[in-house]
Formats: C-alpha cells, sequence, structure tokens
C-alpha cells in the first residue's frame, strides 16, 4: 500500500540524492513486465509445437535485481514439458547486464529488427527465431502503450538523471546513455515517466526529452532535481518556466571533493 504524500519526505529524498536506479523498487515494474511478457511468448511458441498440451496457470516466485524484488509470474503448461528459458527453472537473481537490456528496451524507438535483435542478445545463447520472434511481438506493444501513455499535468518533484552502460551495437560494444525522469505525483506515488536512449548526454537530448513530456500532458513541474551538466537548466526552463531547479546534492558534494586532498 503507498503512503499518502508527505512533502517533508519528498524532500528529503531531494536532499540525500535518490538515485533513479536505486534499490527502491521504481524500476523492478518494468524488469518484471517485460519478463513475463517474454516467458509467455516463450510458452506459446512452445505450444505451438505441440498438438496435445496448452497452458495450465502460473507459478510465482520471488526475483531480486539491482533495483528492487518482485513477485515474477511464470507460465505453466499441461504436459510441464516447458522449460522457461528467459529466467531458469531454479533463478532467483537477475543478472545486472538483462537488467539493463530490459531497461534499454524501453528506450528504444519502435524498430521491428533493432528491437528483435536486442532481445536475441539477451538471451544469449542460440535459439530458434520463431521464439525470438514471438517475444518481439508481445513486448513491441507493451514498449508502445508504455512510452506513450498519457502523464499527468502537474508532478510536485521530478528527478532527472542519465544511466550510463555499454551495450552491442553493429558487432562492437559502445557507451549509451539512458535518459531517466523518476517523478512523484500529486497522489504521493513514484512513476519512471519516461526513458530515452542517446549515444551520451547532452543538454539538446534533454530539451527533447522534456518537450515529450510536456506533449504527452505534462503542464508544470514544482521542482526538478538535476546534476550539474551545462545547460540544464536553461533546458528545463524552456519547456516549464516556473520550475524551481534543486541541484542533486549528491552530485555537489562529488563536485566539492575534487578540490579536497585525499
Amino acid at each position: 500500500m503507498n503512503k499518502e504524500f508527505n512533502f517533508d519526505d519528498a524532500l528529503e529524498q531531494i536532499k540525500s540524492g535518490a538515485s533513479i536506479d536505486g534499490k527502491d523498487g521504481v524500476l523492478a515494474p518494468l524488469i518484471k513486465q517485460l519478463t513475463e511478457a517474454a516467458l509467455q511468448a516463450e510458452l506459446e511458441s512452445h505450444l505451438s509445437n505441440e498438438i496435445n498440451n496448452r497452458k495450465n496457470g502460473k507459478s510465482s516466485k520471488t526475483m531480486k535485481s539491482s533495483v528492487g524484488s518482485f513477485e515474477l509470474d511464470i507460465p505453466r503448461d499441461r504436459n510441464g514439458s516447458y522449460e522457461p528459458q528467459f529466467v531458469k527453472k531454479h533463478q532467483t537473481h537477475m543478472s545486472d547486464h538483462i537488467e539493463k537490456k530490459i531497461l534499454s528496451l524501453y528506450a528504444l524507438g519502435n524498430s521491428y529488427s533493432q528491437i528483435s535483435e536486442h532481445i536475441e542478445e539477451m538471451y544469449g545463447v542460440e535459439f530458434s527465431k520463431a521464439t525470438i520472434s514471438a517475444v518481439t511481438d508481445k513486448v513491441i506493444p507493451l514498449l508502445k502503450e508504455w512510452q506513450q501513455r498519457p502523464l499527468e499535468s502537474v508532478y510536485p518533484f521530478v528527478w532527472l538523471d542519465a544511466i550510463h552502460f555499454k551495450v552491442k551495437e553493429n558487432g562492437r560494444y559502445i557507451s549509451k546513455a539512458v535518459y531517466t525522469i523518476l517523478g512523484v505525483g500529486i497522489n504521493g506515488k513514484k512513476e519512471i515517466l519516461g526513458l530515452y536512449l542517446s549515444e551520451n548526454e547532452g543538454a539538446n537530448f534533454w530539451l527533447q526529452v522534456l518537450t515529450d513530456l510536456n506533449n504527452r500532458g505534462v503542464q508544470d513541474i514544482l521542482i526538478a532535481s538535476i546534476d550539474g551538466l551545462k545547460g540544464f537548466p536553461e533546458a528545463i526552463k524552456a519547456i516549464f518556466p516556473q520550475t524551481e531547479i534543486q541541484l542533486c546534492i549528491v552530485h555537489q558534494i562529488r563536485n566539492s571533493i575534487r578540490y579536497v586532498a585525499s
């Protein structure tokens, strides 16, 4: 059950430099959603090759990840011949590699081939093209719906940050930045407003991100917590001119200790 919204608590989170990708469970529902969709597609692909078999409910287990724990629903078949591949039978931890791949899927465009290639790499094993296609077909509608969903008109607090990691593209690994927006709504609930993929972090791309939030219904942000990226405050003011800018305390401390002898 979600607590009632408390401005003092939210301010304390801002002062403590709450991390978007920390262990508070905010990103866990996204990992759960796509993992369950992949497992459903696996089972459907499996059943397409078995005449006398069908779905038979589901079982649940607790999965641990770097972004929090969650209950994962695993589909079952009547004959018991289905063996999950995306999450193995006795696996209880999501690998850091898979977590980042799932989150980056939310930030990708709608290119079928790009998403399919991404999913194929996530499996990390030789897998049938039919199953990869089935997973891709199941995942893409979820991605589109999440990326384009309408947002609330006002958010009291919004954290804007970029998560950096390596991804494989055209046979080589390159650095990518996933622009991540975490908001606290009027109802006190935390919500990931959007994930956007770019090769690096810059104010110009943040301007595109903020424009998308505005197009999806956000009219005002009371306080935006950001790092010290040059041009970032100006990008925010261009779209949300009334927003107060709060430089993240953690970033302030990190920048300060550069000038302090070890």
